[in-house]
């Protein structure tokens, strides 16, 4: 219980700083010289690229997880190999649906001007 506590008070804490010092980093309304839309479509194709790599890289983790649970559950049971394959085809689908996704979204950053211009 006290380990609990500690973390709440903690977790409190830090989401106070980052309350009062995220404004020391703002910028004032219409004080945006030297906006450069070039600079900004650079970054939105690094965040792109980025979240393109994490969503193959996890995907393709929960994939292996998922494939070797589901034949390690055949190989206990194989009279129940087929409701096991639909579950494991099912989940597959769905996971690969989330990656799928992520390449929708990075692809119209890669390929069309989302900020303007």
């Amino acid at each position: 219980m006290l380990v609990n506590t500690r973390f709440t008070w903690m977790l409190m804490l830090l989401v106070m700083a980052a309350g009062l010092i995220s404004p020391l980093y703002a910028q004032e309304a219409g004080t945006a010289q030297g906006f450069d839309l070039g600079e900004l479509s650079k970054w939105s194709i690094i965040t792109a690229g980025f979240a393109l790599a994490i969503a193959a890289a996890f995907g393709t983790l929960a994939q292996s997880r998922g494939l070797a649970a589901a034949a390690e559950g055949i190989a206990r049971n194989p009279n129940a190999a087929p409701e096991i394959r639909f579950v494991l085809i099912l989940g597959l689908v769905l996971i690969e649906s989330l990656v799928i996704y992520v390449l929708l979204i990075s692809l119209i950053l890669f390929f069309v001007k989302p900020f303007g211009g």
